[in-house]
């Protein structure tokens, strides 16, 4: 890349965006046809302006044969900045477009599967009463994605767990989820009392991803792994729902948030197992970028949930486990 001022001046000026955009959508996709795809365009072409840029920047950006395909690490870099700068570049873009007296834009919010709170959800519905023109583009994926997702400044609002948070995202923590284990109708234990957790020790299981000593769902694998509970795990998934239709369906037993599962349990769809107590404390956060540009409707959004959340203690923001 040349490092003269007036060369770099004039690499400036003639730089081609569109080249940007294609190479950080090859990144993205680890395949130039599968990039293609996803820009709608030929193959050859989207090959072709990668030849272009990285002449233009002198480097290589892709070291790709037809038995391997890796992103260099001057790739890794400008992928990096490519990122940021169309992050950035969007959230200009919108939130020039809000007027002085109204809120508008929308408000783009990735979440993890399965949030029941009445505190978010009142939130949303106060924000909406004083804020007719915004609009919402809520988007379900996995707490680790969320995270990726708000990092890459693609929304302006996440809402995640996490076990180790990343230095450049802020967090708020919304509400406290206990978690339990239950089993489905056609499981062994379902119906049994005065279970221990030494009875669940060779029953199969269901698990989220994120049920790692290393990840999100750290106190739930801790115990897993303290009793041998994890040795026939037969079950994955990163969705609430889903992991709620396999332990109904008898699969195995589970972990689920005990205010998500209460109303199975009273149908008598679900079998609450040990631990009975709260020993499963899993904190749900709203997450975003600390240097994003936010558009006026997710900031506006975002001072909302820390004005509440500043006013009401945790306590009244997290189900009382003696009503559910």
């Amino acid at each position: 890349m040349p490092t003269n001022p007036h060369k770099q001046e004039k690499l400036i000026r003639e730089l081609d965006l569109n080249l940007l955009r294609t190479f950080m959508f090859i990144a993205q996709e680890g395949s130039i046809t599968l990039a293609a795809k996803r820009l709608m365009r030929r193959q050859p072409s989207v090959s072709q302006a990668l030849q272009r840029l990285e002449a233009q920047l002198g480097i290589a950006l892709i070291d790709r044969s037809p038995s391997h395909f890796r992103i260099t690490p001057a790739g890794q870099i400008l992928y990096h900045e490519c990122q940021e700068l169309f992050g950035n570049l969007v959230r200009t873009i919108e939130n020039s477009q809000g007027t002085k007296d109204v809120v508008t834009g929308k408000v783009k919010l990735a979440l993890l599967s399965g949030v029941v709170s009445d505190f978010f959800d009142g939130v949303l519905a106060d924000f909406h009463r004083e804020n007719r023109q915004v609009s919402f583009d809520l988007e379900v994926m996995s707490s680790t994605k969320v995270q990726q997702a708000v990092l890459d400044k693609s929304v302006g609002l996440g809402v995640c767990i996490m076990h180790d948070p990343h230095p450049n995202l802020q967090y708020d923590l919304l509400y406290r989820s206990y978690f339990g284990f239950f089993c489905g109708a056609g499981h062994p234990l379902f119906g049994q009392h005065n279970l221990t957790l030494e009875d669940m020790r060779d029953h199969s299981s269901v698990s989220f991803r994120t049920d790692q000593l290393w990840d999100a769902l750290r106190p739930v694998a801790l115990l897993r792994a303290q009793h041998k509970l994890d040795n026939k795990v037969i079950g994955y998934t990163s969705n609430l729902t889903e992991a709620q239709r396999m332990i109904t369906a008898g699969l195995g037993f589970g972990p689920l948030p005990v205010h998500v599962a209460a109303h199975l349990v009273a149908q008598g769809r679900l079998w609450r197992l040990p631990p009975y107590g709260n020993e499963m404390i899993v904190d749900v956060h709203l997450v975003h970028h600390k240097s994003a540009r936010m558009n006026r409707a997710e900031l506006a959004l975002l001072e909302m949930f820390q004005h509440r959340i500043a006013a009401l203690p945790l306590a009244q923001r997290t189900y009382d486990l003696q009503d559910v």
